[in-house]
């Protein structure tokens, strides 16, 4: 009897804040799911899922091979006028070009080629990669959009086509890049070749750039006249050693990832800016990381496991680029512009950089035979969803913003229309917890709405709390296309 008292006392004492608080130690979780549910894989489309199939392995062997044929394909070769006929990055840029024109003859015209050309003066600074005024090309082709709204929306796809070896002022050494960057030019070349067969409201950019090896000379030129023309550029997706290095003996490269780079905080930024970001630890919330997450979703509607296993999928990294390097798509960042790196699982430096060559038994060189053109396919088929769904999807949400008028734990949310949205449009509220990377839950929005008295103008009250999560809001089509979420700021009274 003495024991059956101390075993009821023992759980009286365990039971009792649970009886006296019946909401403690699950309240966030009633929180958090008291509206919508945890975040849906949005419907596929079968005409992206046919563009996809239309991808094609041998068209990107094909590419990255003939690529490769142009030998040294570095930046600086533009100035050399000793090269071997049909060899050097000039006769790269008019291979490429011709590629774009022969894609848009067959679509009886739908891309607009065109090449943003111009010369890089010489640096002052002794380590400059440009000593002498340099000719440099952007190639592009533009599919324009069929709405004569949201085709001022754009997204754009890229690659570099100019090589280096170990010395980067090296002209004349056989400097294959293969991988780095004839892969991610493929990508932009096959996506152009697919999607030029297709019709989207907004414009799709195809792009090859030059002059990255030399810091990123290419891009930023490129930027800069986006920005200049008042581009409504909403996405840049950046293909940058996308090849799937395949080296005997290395049992630790996956086949199966593609690391998704992106910036969290702009440096360039206002100050005030900087210190809105970091007092509400918003440092994970740009535009760029929310095309990440966008890739994200992407994938998972296009791209299931099958018996546990994707054939591709998107990791998010949470950095700008990999340790102490760059890529194009920071010359688009530093503008303002969202934008994202796709770059292999692991990467094998011995195939990078380098000069040809067999040294200590390892064969250094970024040659055609440590490609795997299926992964490289793969990586092209999510960039292609990705393009094609932001594509067909309303565009980003206007100002949107957390009401914070009242201390409460309700959230009153407001945003205004897509500038560039002409069809029906459906919101969705997405918020995860702080401690998340990626969206958790979801609500049609309409569930919660409020009247605002203003048809532009759209709001709604959820029973989340605002302090224990992150909110954003996407503007999604009938079909369940969507845009990249636009992260919620406050509103000051």
């Amino acid at each position: 009897m003495k024991a059956l008292t101390v075993l009821l006392a023992s759980a009286a004492t365990f039971l009792l804040p649970t009886l006296l608080y019946p909401s403690s130690g699950c309240a966030q979780a009633i929180d958090l799911t008291s509206a919508g549910k945890p975040l849906a894989t949005q419907p596929a489309d079968p005409a992206i899922a046919a563009a996809l199939q239309d991808v094609s392995a041998p068209n990107i062997q094909a590419a990255i091979t003939r690529l490769v044929a142009f030998k040294n394909r570095s930046t600086v070769s533009s100035t050399e006028r000793d090269l071997p006929v049909g060899t050097g990055i000039l006769a790269a840029a008019d291979w490429i070009q011709a590629q774009f024109e022969q894609y848009s003859k067959a679509c009886n015209g739908c891309l607009e080629v065109k090449v943003d050309a111009f010369v890089e003066p010489a640096a002052t600074d002794p380590r400059s990669r440009i000593k002498q005024p340099t000719p440099i090309r952007n190639v592009y082709a533009i599919l324009r959009g069929t709405d004569p709204v949201a085709a001022k929306r754009m997204y754009l796809v890229t690659g570099h086509y100019d090589t280096r070896v170990t010395d980067v002022l090296n002209t004349h050494n056989d400097a294959p890049g293969a991988n780095d960057d004839s892969s991610g030019v493929a990508v932009s070349l096959e996506a152009a070749r697919v999607l030029s067969k297709f019709r989207f409201p907004a414009t799709l950019v195809f792009v090859a750039v030059a002059g990255e090896e030399q810091g990123l000379y290419g891009s930023h030129h490129l930027a800069l006249l986006a920005k200049q023309q008042g581009w409504l550029l909403q996405g840049v997706l950046n293909n940058d050693i996308v090849g799937g290095d395949t080296t005997p003996g290395d049992m630790l490269q996956d086949k199966t990832r593609v690391r998704v780079f992106s910036q969290g905080v702009l440096p360039s930024a206002p100050p005030e800016q900087l210190r809105q970001q970091l007092t509400l630890g918003l440092d994970n919330d740009s535009s760029s990381r929310e095309l990440a997450r966008a890739v994200l979703d992407v994938d998972r509607t296009y791209f299931p496991a099958n018996r546990g296993r994707k054939p591709i999928k998107a990791v998010m990294e949470l950095r700008l680029d990999r340790f102490l390097r760059g890529g194009d798509h920071k010359s688009f960042s530093d503008e303002g512009f969202p934008a994202v790196r796709f770059t292999e699982w692991r990467e094998n430096f011995n195939h990078q950089h380098q000069d040809l060559r067999n040294e200590g038994g390892v064969e250094y060189g970024d040659l055609l035979k440590f490609v795997d053109f299926k992964y490289v396919a793969n990586v092209a088929r999510l960039n292609i969803a990705t393009l094609a769904t932001l594509a067909k999807s309303p565009g980003e949400s206007e100002n949107v913003r957390v009401v914070t008028t009242n201390l409460d734990n309700n959230t009153t949310l407001k945003w205004e229309s897509p500038q560039s949205a002409s069809g029906p449009v459906r919101y969705e509220v997405v918020w995860r917890e702080t401690a998340a990377s990626d969206w958790q839950y979801s609500v049609h929005a309409e569930l919660y709405a409020a009247r605002t008295g203003d048809k532009q103008i759209h709001s709604a009250t959820l029973p989340v709390s605002k302090d224990n999560v992150f909110f954003g809001v996407r503007a999604c089509d009938t079909g369940g296309h969507c845009s990249a979420a636009v992260t919620a700021l406050p509103e000051r009274p």
